[in-house]
């Protein structure tokens, strides 16, 4: 968890919805509870959770605009135009682009696609990419993961008698929302869709669905599209709820089972083996895509997703493996020397915030580096690296704290920002980076709540662990697929003694033997909790665990993976 030792929480959760759960399902309390937390409160609430349909879909035509991108596309299929797919270089903008290319490729050759250069170009719709479309007669242009924030471009590009269909789900800047000639994007005041968590992939998926439903194609023609839709919303880490969930539980079934032959070359070279998790995706495949845009040309990627020959496809991900690898270890060598710098400063232990400048660092890994030391210090992070006379960088928050709002309180200094509540990239000219480092941390200082300064183990419930049998894991493996949103379940073991089996590993992890009482034994793994092992030795101990299935030779056991833990306490965590 870092330096800073978490605060145990226990879930505030309505009692008596559990009980009228545990009435209708007649299910375990704490997995009633888990519900209810969840906001699920009656039996057609939890009918529909446990049973995902892909008829619980929205209507794409609920997207403000859908109907302008739906008519714009097809009269560009009749007339013979030529289409530009314009996406961001990471997974969402990847993912996103060679959705739309494997889809309207089908029934339109005229199409090519666009991904900008990270280091030359940085994020979004550049005037260079405008320019190209200009160059290559496009008349229309389709952007993924972007254009929220192009209003130059957008507007160059009107000059030039292309229209603009942004397909993006980032909150827009001061000015408002960009002149292009559709703008698909729940996060629009305007716009009515019930779905505000859809991924920059998932919102050109949407397209494409109102585009079958528009040429009254068969269901089948979206439904393939579901493995990309998977890979983008589990390595955007947006909310694993509602529609989202329902792409997903899909999504992953396909990419376990009927994924495109580049994806299924991902899977192989990731080391990843069916039925896939949330958390293969994330850091098994998602990397892979990423490495291509932070070592190199995203376009590698694209031509990955897109490729129809097996041992091409193999060939292409090896190379993905090998420039991830390159980009493990930069980042790794770069976040040790950011935490030596970081921890040497004068004053540091006082600042709530982080900002951390580092000129020669590779833009592709600003922002992995952000995330490590916002979760090594638990601080509001921003990480910048040098471009010429400009600073261009990455931030990374902690829960309960929004960083696009935080900046907002920074934009004098900023020639440009833009992401999300827990992330967000920016730019500025090199010489307001000590102004940046000091009005970040006032802003943090005034805005952070208390609550946020510590990272916190959420609780769903007290559990005995001779309550933990195949049953209650058939039934607690319905909840997935788990993600933001949607989190693995953290339970609470109270006094957990040592069997006498449990052991140390050279790791730095430990294998745990551990029991309640005269109860069953069960087995599992702490990662990074060596440091614990002479306590849980000699003293009774709760536990903070959740569950996981492990395969060894093709057979599944039920085991604990430990989170956290403390010496035995009769007082609950605070609520």
């Amino acid at each position: 968890m870092g330096v800073v030792e978490p605060r145990w929480r226990l879930i505030e959760t309505d009692e008596g919805v559990v009980e009228r759960l545990r009435q209708m399902l007649g299910i375990h309390p704490a997995l009633c509870r888990i519900l209810a937390q969840r906001g699920i409160h009656t039996f057609d609430d939890a009918k529909r959770f446990f049973r995902p349909s892909l008829s619980h879909l929205h209507s794409p035509f609920q997207l403000r605009d859908m109907e302008r991108a739906v008519e714009r596309v097809l009269r560009a299929v009749r007339n013979g135009e030529r289409i530009l797919l314009y996406g961001d270089y990471d997974a969402d903008g990847i993912t996103g682009v060679a959705l739309l290319y494997a889809f309207l490729s089908r029934f339109h050759p005229l199409l090519d696609y666009y991904l900008p250069d990270r280091e030359r170009e940085g994020y979004g719709i550049s005037l260079a990419g405008i320019e190209y479309a200009c160059q290559t007669n496009t008349s229309l242009l389709i952007t993924v993961d972007c254009g929220t924030h192009a209003h130059r471009p957008i507007a160059l590009a009107k000059e030039y008698g292309i229209d603009v269909i942004v397909c993006d789900h980032h909150l827009p800047e001061e000015e408002g929302w960009p002149p292009a000639y559709a703008t698909l994007n729940p996060k629009r005041p305007d716009c009515p869709y019930p779905n505000k968590h859809l991924s920059g992939c998932g919102v050109a998926f949407k397209l494409a669905q109102g585009l079958c439903q528009a040429r009254n194609a068969a269901p089948e023609e979206w439904e393939d599209l579901l493995d990309l839709v998977a890979l983008s919303t589990c390595c955007d880490l947006v909310a694993l709820v509602g529609e989202n969930r329902t792409l997903t539980h899909f999504g992953l079934e396909r990419l376990g089972h009927q994924a495109r032959i580049g994806v299924w070359a991902l899977v192989q070279k990731s080391g990843c083996s069916p039925p896939l998790k949330v958390r293969d995706v994330v850091f098994g495949l998602g990397p892979l895509v990423n490495a291509a845009g932070r070592m190199g040309d995203a376009r590698d990627a694209v031509r990955l997703l897109l490729s129809n020959d097996r041992r091409n496809a193999l060939q292409q991900a090896a190379v993905l493996v090998a420039k991830n690898r390159r980009r493990q270890q930069i980042e790794r060598t770069a976040t040790a020397r950011a935490i030596r710098q970081l921890t040497q400063q004068r004053g540091f232990k006082q600042r709530k915030s982080i900002v951390w400048f580092e000129s020669s660092l590779p833009r592709g890994i600003a922002g992995i580096v952000a995330s490590r030391l916002a979760e090594h210090f638990h601080r509001p992070t921003l990480v910048l690296t040098q471009s010429g006379e400009m600073a261009t960088g990455s931030g990374r928050s902690v829960p309960g704290f929004d960083l696009y709002a935080a900046l907002k309180h920074c934009q004098h200094l900023l020639t440009s920002f833009g992401g999300h509540t827990h992330a967000a990239g920016m730019e500025l000219a090199v010489t307001q980076v000590p102004a940046l480092i000091e009005q970040f941390e006032a802003v943090v200082q005034e805005r952070l709540p208390p609550e946020a300064e510590q990272p916190e183990i959420p609780l769903c419930s007290v559990l005995e662990l001779a309550d933990v049998t195949p049953a209650f894991w058939r039934t607690l493996k319905q909840f997935a697929p788990f993600g933001p949103g949607n989190m693995t379940p953290i339970f609470l073991a109270r006094g957990v003694r040592d069997s006498g089996y449990s052991r140390c590993l050279h790791s730095g992890h430990v294998q745990f033997s551990v029991r309640q009482g005269d109860g069953p034994i069960f087995t599992g793994v702490g990662y990074n909790m060596a440091k614990h092992f002479q306590q849980i030795r000699h003293e009774p101990f709760d536990l903070a665990f959740s569950l996981q299935e492990d395969m060894f030779q093709g057979t599944a056991s039920l085991c604990l993976r430990a989170r956290a833990l403390r010496p035995a306490s009769r007082e609950l965590p605070d609520e």
